[in-house]
This record gives C-alpha cells, sequence and structure tokens, in this order.
C-alpha cells in the first residue's frame, strides 16, 4: 500500500491484459467426480478454502493458461500455482493491518500518513497482476494498481516498519503477527527474488486473495463446482 505514489507501472500488451480478463464459463454441475482436474499441492498442507479456489481455477481454466498466486489472508501464506495448477512454492505473507475484504475508496491516491490503520486492507478477489519497478529501482508486482496493492519484499521499506521487524514477523508461526502492511502482500526477499519475480517477469499471472470477512461465494462463483464435488465452501474463510 502507498507504492502507487512512488512507482511507475510496466504496461502489459493488450492482447495479454485481454485474454487475462476474459473468464471462462464454470464447469458443467453434475460431472463426473472422477473426471474433475485438481490442483496438486505437491504434499503441502492448505485449508480447504485455498484447495477449493484452487480446485476451481484449474477445473475452470480461470487463469487462462496463466501461473497463479492464491493468497489466503487467514492463514497469512501464500501459494504461487504454476499455469497447470501445481504448486511451485508456499510461504508466510504480511498482510494489511485491518481485517477486511475490500479496499476503501480512493485509498491509493492518499499518502500512507492520511490512511488510517482501519483503513489497511488487503482487498479480497480475483486480480490480474503485472510487474512494476518503483523508483529506487526496486521491481514489485502490481495486484490492484488503482488500490496501490502489490507483491513485494518485505524489506523493501515504507514509513510504519523497519525491514527488522517485518523479517521477525514472518518468521513468527502466528498469523496475527503478519497483520501490518499498509494493504501490501510481503514476501521474504529469497522467496522473492527465487519465484515471484521469474513468474511476473515471464508474464502476468492471476492473483486470487481469499475473503476472511466475507464468503468464498460471494467473491468467486463456485457454485457449480461445489455441486459436482458435493461439496459447499459458502461460509466465511475464517474461524472465530
Amino acid at each position: 500500500m502507498g507504492l502507487k505514489l512512488h512507482t511507475t507501472r510496466l504496461a502489459l500488451s493488450s492482447a495479454m491484459i485481454a485474454a487475462a480478463l476474459c473468464v471462462p464459463s464454470i464447469a458443467r454441475a453434475g460431472t463426473p467426480l472422477a473426471s474433475l482436474e485438481r490442483a496438486s499441492f505437491s504434499g503441502q498442507a492448505a485449508s480447504p478454502q485455498v484447495r477449493a479456489v484452487a480446485d476451481w481455477t484449474v477445473q475452470t481454466r480461470d487463469n487462462q493458461d496463466l501461473p497463479f498466486v492464491i493468497v489466503d489472508k487467514v492463514g497469512a501464506r501464500l501459494f504461487l500455482f504454476d499455469r497447470r495448477g501445481t504448486l511451485k512454492a508456499v510461504t508466510s505473507v504480511l498482510l494489511g493491518l485491518a481485517r477486511g475484504d475490500i479496499s476503501p475508496p480512493g485509498v491509493g491516491d492518499r499518502k500512507l500518513s492520511l490512511i488510517t490503520p482501519a483503513e489497511r486492507i488487503t482487498p479480497a478477489g480475483r486480480f490480474v497482476a503485472s510487474k512494476g519497478i518503483d523508483l529506487g529501482g526496486q521491481d514489485i508486482v502490481w495486484v490492484d494498481y488503482d488500490a496501490a496493492i502489490a507483491i513485494h519484499r518485505a524489506s523493501d521499506i515504507t514509513p510504519g516498519a523497519t525491514a527488522r521487524d517485518r523479517l521477525a514477523r514472518l518468521a513468527s508461526a502466528s498469523p496475527r503477527d503478519k497483520r501490518i502492511s499498509y494493504g501490501c502482500i510481503n514476501v521474504s526477499e529469497p522467496f522473492y527474488d527465487t519465484f515471484i519475480r521469474p513468474v511476473f517477469s515471464a508474464s502476468s499471472g492471476i492473483v486470487y486473495i481469499l475473503p476472511e470477512a466475507s464468503s468464498l461465494a460471494a467473491i468467486f462463483p463456485l457454485h457449480a463446482v461445489d455441486k459436482a464435488l458435493g461439496e459447499q465452501f459458502t461460509g466465511p474463510s475464517s474461524g472465530s
């Protein structure tokens, strides 16, 4: 959050944007379970909500043959998949200080000092993400340009927290310790340089941010896949 005031955005080709924004029809209800594709988690643990969105993405080809990311705000984790739905990497993340799923209107155009703690939200939804470069020469990945939400290294300094504090929070086992940013998604520098930068340097990608105050069904059209799988993911993704 707040990076928009200090960065330039690298433009995608119009064809790539059009392809990424085109959402195909979802899987037909009643499709035999055995014939439904599922994302591969390569043995990694993940919440039912993360698995539901990953499976839905693979089954519907919603990612349009692009790599995709799922951000679990409740667990403060990021899952990176290749274009076929195979998990390539998972990591802890720092997220917006405030609980919520909708960015306040105009927040991306405000100075950081004018963004209140209650407005520091990582929004939920489906986003077409693309690379950008800040004025200091550091690369970032824009998730929601209008709201100034990006994926970037936790070591990239902005007002509000030191790099040391952020790295300590990333290492914490508690998801609560990871709620500190103005809304941006912070990852460790090694993870960014090893996984995020190569993926988004080669192409754009889709980022799915799961809700924490709303139901999955309020954000993602999972209904047909739910019915085919005999599962329902309509309740809030968060716990008590």
